[in-house]
């Protein structure tokens, strides 16, 4: 249950928040900034490559990597593959993980590889992979990790990861601490800037150092809305986190760069609060999670009306459409039939579009920290945060 009281005291919030997940999600824009900053410092802005991969292969541990992949493909349109290398073994234990290339890998394709710790024995086997393939190899990963050397040492592109609070090393923290590390907001953008950075240079999609300051300043200006010092009624984090609490989102999403967003939103809503969420992109959401709209999760459902304790027992979970949507195809669309199927079955419905006239890298930074917000303030005021 949401305690929104707490949502409305800064002080409460602060010692509430054990792991910086709302100084996280403050300093995302700075956390942008610093990585364009090294990444101009490692002369990767001066960079003049020969011509664009084939193939795009993204690697590494945490949510950040897939979200990070999944933008570059929504990034350029789909006109170049962009494939999420998943690892085997088990996330509880890191050294267990391997990542293997696909059998079609050879010299015309690129290897991104990004992590936070730079350690990890898996990511410096598929490093020996790729140069025996041939691959071009760009590291994003701590300075003087393991994975760094032998990206030099193998005549890849080695980028220093930003530092902070949230992008420090986890390997010596508790299981509590690495799951909020991974999940932190912050950690996506400090992976995610040296990549467009680079996609720039190569000519994927147009990601320049003005391009970046709007994105950081995008970041920003969501910060500034839904800080924890502004009041609920005003703030879209806090707004977003009260009409969530008890609910079961379904993030129907508008366009690729929104579905991208709705799919890191719902591993962060898992990840920080705990909630479960689905998502759908449209129009195909509506059939997909319809049914959830007028059965057992309907918003006047209770399967058990009559025996439930109303003191002792919980409500019962309702679904809420949350739908992401882009401004270059709000106008379109499936959107007046969602808001009249939302009216028809009396379902709750959450709508988040930036302005008209933002760019994709700054639709993607303001759906996904907007969410952020929420799903820190779910967490601390919800008391997921542990």
């Amino acid at each position: 249950m949401l305690d929104e009281s707490l949502l409305d005291s800064p002080e409460a919030l602060g010692r509430a928040d054990a792991h910086g997940l709302l100084r996280g999600a403050a300093e995302a824009g700075a956390h942008v900034r610093t990585a364009l900053r090294q990444a101009t410092e490692s002369g990767l802005a001066e960079l003049r490559p020969d011509g664009r991969p084939r193939a795009v292969l993204v690697a590494g541990p945490g949510p950040a990597t897939a979200c990070a992949a999944d933008l570059l493909g929504a990034f350029t349109h789909d006109a170049m593959t962009v494939t999420l290398l998943r690892p085997t073994g088990s996330l509880a234990a890191p050294d267990a993980l391997r990542w293997t290339l696909p059998g079609w890998a050879g010299p015309v394709d690129l290897l991104f590889v990004t992590t936070l710790d730079g350690t990890e024995p898996g990511l410096t086997v598929l490093i020996e992979q790729a140069y025996r393939r041939g691959c071009s190899v760009v590291t994003v990963s701590p300075p003087a990790a393991p994975v760094t050397a032998l990206t030099e040492e193998t005549h890849g592109l080695a980028l220093p990861v930003g530092t902070g609070p949230v992008v420090s090393s986890t390997r010596d923290a508790s299981a509590a601490q690495q799951r909020a590390a991974a999940a932190a907001p912050g950690t996506l953008w400090a992976l995610l800037t040296p990549l467009l950075v680079l996609s720039d240079r190569l000519g994927l999609f147009p990601a320049g150092q003005p391009a970046l300051q709007a994105f950081a300043d995008r970041l920003d200006h969501v910060a500034e809305r839904c800080g924890p010092a502004i009041a609920t009624y005003s703030n879209p984090g806090k707004t977003l986190a009260t009409e969530l609490s008890g609910t079961l989102p379904l993030l129907w999403s508008e366009g690729a760069v929104a579905g991208a967003a709705a799919r890191h939103c719902a591993t962060t809503f898992a990840a920080l609060p705990g909630i479960p969420a689905l998502t759908a992109e449209l129009p195909e959401a509506m059939t997909a999670h319809g049914t959830l709209l007028a059965g057992a999760f309907a918003a006047g459902a209770d399967p058990d009306d009559f025996f439930r304790d109303r003191v002792e027992d919980p409500e019962a979970l309702h679904a809420r459409v949350v739908m992401l949507r882009e401004p270059a195809v709000a106008a379109d669309s499936a959107v007046v039939a969602v808001r009249d199927l939302a009216y028809g079955q009396d379902a709750p419905l959450s709508e988040l579009v930036p302005a008209e006239g933002s760019s994709p890298l700054e639709t993607a930074a303001e759906l996904i920290a907007t969410v952020d917000f929420a799903a820190v303030y779910l967490a601390l005021a919800g008391g997921g945060a542990s």
